[in-house]
Parts: structure tokens; C-alpha cells; sequence
């Protein structure tokens, strides 16, 4: 008997394991109850000064602690705690054997001022360059210095601890890296290269440094009190994202292979789609045509039509242009279907984890699935005229859900889609 496969030939890619770490706590559990409930995990930060600074709010993960607290550090400790958990669920191999490769998005963060201090005292210098650092690693060699402060070293770590098979992929697709991971995945079953793949997406970079550099774009939030209120996705009061921090994991295995185990399927990967359009460091193409053929990319790869999608989490990130282009574009894509789809920002209420957000987003997307309830997207007070999604404002909503558009559209037009659904026929 032939291996079962989507309409196109090709083999199904199922998902058997989900964990997630967010500001608004460890694990799907809590997440699911608290953003469901309309709560948010947005906060003044306490973990360092914030004086002088015009955004001093964020989705931390405080209850996750490390000494010292490095972005690098944070980074790596919230993958474990998401990978800890979708293995655990998924019940694949041991921990240290995972029988696939791993698909890691971070962030390439720079190394942090109190860090370029301390590495600096460590060679006689207030300053290094990378030759300092090389000599710090004592010719190359693995040191403690190297796993603090080269982000590499988180791909490295997890391919250690958890066994995952041959060369870690680390990438950085801006704010669409999470959703980039799960693809490569979905790829390299397809491909037939491999029965499962690890999909992490992770960022621990609230700093001093990030939240100065996105102020100077103009990008955040200025609205910190109370916190809580900031993120406002689709409100025409809206004035920016709020940072956040996290991470989503994913196991990806071929239906064939989920079955033949006797695993649990959580739900679909059936389609994915990227389309990049290099117009701007920050801005999208003013006329939107990378954004909406991402989607139809995503949708025919899917092998299904406008009508069929039940639920769009969208990118939403709460900045006036890029809500606006969401919307402009999204409508441009299912027309006339569009006011019959509940539209929802989970970022309303964990912040824009950045790297991670389209790894979280989609966990919370086959939740949904799951629970068939569509979270709220709170602060939706003033509806902005311009918008005309029906959006899930405020209180979470039940809905008859078996697709689920998720969209990850980041920095420098950086565009990545995925469709979930429910485990196939």
C-alpha cells in the first residue's frame, strides 16, 4: 500500500507535539486559559532602568529566571522550556534523540552593552572587536564566552541537549522567522528527507539597546500607562507594537509516520507560502503585491480557495501602517469572503514576540483548532473606520474552525503564511 498524500502527491505533514512559553505564563495551558480569558501579559519593565526610555512597557518573561540575564541566555532557556514540552506531548524518542532535524528562528541580536563591558575588562579593554573575542575563546575553543555571547550557540545547545539530526538550520527572517522554521520543516518532509523535523521559534532580546533602536524607528508604543493598554491591533488609536519576549515549538512529522507509532495528530501543516519584497528596511511595497502573493502562494499550496479559510490570526501587530497594509491586502485576497472570516491579533495580548511570533502564533492557531474558540483581540475600543475586519474584539469566540490562515509579514518585507488544520480524512 502507497503512503498516504495530500492532493498534490506529496506526503502529508502533521503535527504530533506543540509547547509554548509567553508572557502571560509557561506552557499551552496557561496560555490558552488567560488568552482566551482576554488577559494580557504586558507590563512595565523591572528588569532594568527604564528612565530616559519613551517605551518603558513589554511582554517579559520574568517567572523564567537566569543569572546573569542575557539576552542570549533568556533566548535559550525559553526554547527549552517549549521544546521540553512539545516532546513531551508529541512522546518521540528520548529527550537526548530526536530522530529529525532541527529548525531554529532567532534573532541576531547584537551582544549588549553591560556584555561588551564585560568582555572588554576580560582583555585588558572598555572595548573588543572580533579578534578580542577569538582570543577570549582561547583560539577557538568552546568557552563560556563564546556560549554567552554568540547567538549561535543556541542552535548548537539545542542540537546537544535534544539530539536532533544533522546540521542545525538557524535562520532570521525578521518578524516572519517563526513561521520560516515550521516551513523548512514541512519542506524537508515533503522532500522526503526526513519523517520529523523540530520547529523552534525563540527571543529573549528585551534590552535596553532593542527597545532603544525600535523607538528611533518609530515602531513602538508610547502608551505605557496603564501597560496593560498599549497593543491595540486594528484600533485607531493605536501608535505601535509593544516588544515581547518567547518562544513556540513544534513537532512536524509525516502522517505516515504518525501513524504507523500510534501518535496523537494535533493538526496540519497544509500549506505555507514566503515571498520577500526587499523594498525597505521597515516599510512594505506601498502597493502590497509581495503581502498578497505570499498568501495566495500559501493558499494554493494548500490546494484550497479563499472560502474554505475559517479564521485568519493575523500578523497584527498594532503599528498604524502595518495594520493598515494587513487589511488592505488581506481584502484583496478574499474579497467578498472577507467579512464572513473572524479576524483575531494574539499580540493584543502577549506582545510581538518578534523571532518567535510566528512559531507561537501558530501553536495558538491549533489551539484553536483544537478548542474551537478564537481568542479575543482586546483594546478594541475605537474601531479604526478603515478596517473593516470582523474582528474578535475583546472576548474570545466561539466558531465552527477547520483552517486557519496565520501570517507572519516582518521587517524588510520579510512575508511568511501558514494554513492549520484539522487532522485529515
Amino acid at each position: 500500500m502507497s503512503a498516504p498524500s495530500d492532493k498534490f502527491g506529496r506526503p502529508i505533514v502533521v503535527v504530533t507535539g506543540m509547547g509554548v512559553v509567553t508572557s502571560l505564563g509557561a506552557g499551552k495551558e496557561d496560555n490558552w486559559r488567560r488568552l482566551t480569558a482576554g488577559e494580557s501579559g504586558i507590563k512595565t519593565v523591572t528588569r532594568f532602568p527604564v528612565d530616559g526610555l519613551k517605551s518603558t512597557m513589554a511582554g517579559t518573561v520574568d517567572f523564567v529566571t537566569i543569572d546573569p540575564v542575557t539576552s542570549t541566555g533568556l533566548t535559550e532557556r525559553l526554547a527549552d522550556l517549549a521544546i521540553e514540552e512539545a516532546l513531551g506531548q508529541a512522546a518521540i524518542g528520548s529527550k537526548a534523540d530526536f530522530p529529525g532535524p532541527l529548525f531554529l528562528a532567532v534573532a541576531p541580536v547584537e551582544v549588549e552593552w553591560p556584555q561588551r563591558l564585560e568582555l572588554g575588562r576580560a582583555v585588558g579593554k572598555t572595548e573588543f572587536d572580533y579578534g578580542d573575542l577569538l582570543r577570549v575563546s582561547g583560539g577557538g575553543r568552546y568557552t563560556p564566552y563564546h556560549h554567552r555571547f554568540m547567538f549561535g550557540s543556541v542552535a548548537s545547545h539545542i542540537a546537544e541537549t535534544f539530539g536532533t539530526k544533522g546540521s542545525p538550520i538557524s535562520l532570521s527572517t525578521a518578524c516572519a522567522s517563526g513561521a520560516t522554521a515550521i516551513q523548512l520543516g514541512v519542506e524537508a518532509i515533503r522532500r522526503g528527507e526526513a519523517d520529523a523535523a523540530l520547529c523552534v521559534g525563540t527571543d529573549g532580546s528585551v534590552n535596553p539597546e532593542a527597545l532603544v533602536r525600535f523607538s528611533l524607528l518609530s515602531a513602538l508604543s508610547t502608551q505605557n500607562d496603564p501597560p496593560q493598554a498599549a497593543s491595540k491591533p486594528f484600533s485607531k488609536n493605536r501608535d505601535g507594537f509593544v516588544m515581547a519576549e518567547g518562544a513556540g515549538a513544534m513537532v512536524l512529522e509525516s502522517y505516515q509516520s504518525a501513524v504507523a507509532r500510534g501518535a496523537r495528530i494535533l493538526g496540519v501543516v497544509a500549506g505555507c507560502g514566503e515571498l520577500t519584497d526587499s523594498f525597505h528596511r521597515t516599510r512594505s511595497s506601498p502597493d502590497g503585491k509581495p503581502i498578497i502573493g505570499c498568501m495566495r502562494k500559501t493558499l494554493a499550496d494548500a490546494g484550497l480557495e479563499p472560502e474554505q479559510i475559517d479564521h485568519i490570526n493575523a500578523h497584527g501587530t498594532s503599528t498604524p501602517e502595518n495594520d493598515k497594509m494587513e487589511y488592505n491586502t488581506t481584502a484583496v485576497v478574499f474579497g467578498e469572503h472577507l467579512p464572513k472570516i473572524p479576524v483575531s491579533s494574539n499580540k493584543s495580548m502577549v506582545g510581538h514576540t518578534i523571532s518567535a511570533a510566528g512559531a507561537v502564533e501558530a501553536v495558538f492557531s491549533l489551539l484553536t483548532l483544537e478548542h474551537q474558540r478564537i481568542p479575543p483581540t482586546i483594546n478594541y475600543e475605537i474601531p479604526d473606520p478603515a478596517i473593516l475586519f470582523d474582528v474578535v474584539g475583546n472576548r474570545a469566540r466561539d466558531a465552527r474552525v477547520t483552517a486557519v490562515m496565520s501570517n507572519s509579514f516582518g521587517f524588510g518585507g520579510q512575508n511568511a503564511s501558514l494554513i492549520l488544520t484539522r487532522e485529515p480524512v
